[in-house]
């Protein structure tokens, strides 16, 4: 069986940035995909706009133009896309890495295919995990812990959880598409942190009674046409027919751990790495992107881990000398 220098987990934008700078550097390599290209942004909601402009969003030195200043995903995707065909980058789709094994110096990679690597970099982001509520009816087919588009809600009451950018989004556009809406807010107010261009809409429908928020308020459970909200004042029971989770995503702790990396519950689970070539503790093995950041999920974005693969990939080529 052939050695690879080097094998990426995920191919996000931190995944193709280190397969870039690998071709680069002349390293054989190979990026391995569970999903399809830049999965997670392909799940984001149809009419997202990015906070970050896409400027911000580039990698290896390769221009984005989007037609305004924030890109959208349908921008991004083209982007993202082009690149990786235009370098003819060597990536695996729909292939899912069960375990990786170390044997002397190298590693062996088992799952839908069996390989064999000098060095692994896990960048897989956290977009496929999200926070569960961790209540009764959360199972229900009308809970939905991802957003796609407006339409299927258009006359429906819909029951928007969470405070930040894509709670506020969804609050928001389905709304504007004719849903009944309401928001169960964990605390006193939304974050403010939202969307500069979001976050005063959001916070007029709600001033003005369109959009109804009970904050300090969580959710109790979920019934097949109601949900139970507790707050401060007591138990309340309205009337719905969809719940919008929007409470946020985690990296795969246990993925993770079974890989061997270590994490520190004392510092937001993030996974314990040299910040200088951003090696775990197991040698040769590489975390990049959002996933540095453990549970402090809105710490770290494309803008500031895109520098990611140059990091690691100048580590492997100065140890190599």
């Amino acid at each position: 069986m052939d050695v690879l220098d080097l094998i990426i987990i995920g191919a996000g934008p931190s995944g193709i940035a280190c397969a870039l700078e690998a071709k680069g550097q002349n390293l054989s390599y190979l990026i391995l995909e569970k999903g399809v290209l830049v999965n997670s942004i392909y799940n984001f909601p149809t009419n997202m706009i990015f906070f970050s402009t896409s400027k911000n969003l580039e990698i290896g030195n390769i221009p984005f133009i989007s037609h305004n200043e924030k890109a959208t995903r349908k921008e991004a995707l083209e982007y993202y896309r082009r690149l990786v065909l235009s370098h003819d980058l060597n990536i695996k789709y729909k292939t899912k890495v069960n375990t990786i094994d170390t044997k002397k110096d190298l590693f062996s990679i088992n799952g839908d295919m069996s390989l064999m690597a000098k060095n692994i970099v896990v960048a897989t982001g956290f977009y496929d995990n999200y926070r569960p509520l961790g209540i009764p009816g959360e199972n229900l087919s009308k809970v939905k812990h991802y957003y796609d588009d407006a339409h299927m809600y258009i006359g429906m009451k819909v029951l928007v959880i969470g405070a930040a950018n894509s709670a506020c989004d969804v609050a928001l556009e389905t709304w504007q598409k004719g849903a009944e809406v309401s928001m169960a807010v964990r605390g006193e107010g939304l974050y403010e942190k939202v969307k500069y261009w979001i976050l005063p809409n959001i916070k007029n429908r709600i001033k003005e009674g369109s959009i109804k928020a009970y904050f300090n308020t969580t959710v109790k459970e979920i019934k097949e046409s109601s949900v139970i909200l507790l707050s401060e004042s007591g138990e309340l029971e309205i009337e719905n027919d969809y719940v919008l989770a929007m409470t946020g995503y985690l990296p795969e702790f246990s993925m993770l751990r079974k890989f061997g990396i270590e994490i520190d519950p004392e510092n937001s689970n993030k996974p314990i790495i040299d910040p200088d070539t951003l090696m775990t503790n197991v040698n040769n093995l590489y975390v990049a992107g959002v996933v540095v950041s453990g549970s402090n999920t809105s710490e770290l974005f494309i803008e500031n881990t895109r520098h990611h693969g140059s990091v690691i990939v100048n580590n492997i080529v100065k140890k190599n000398t």
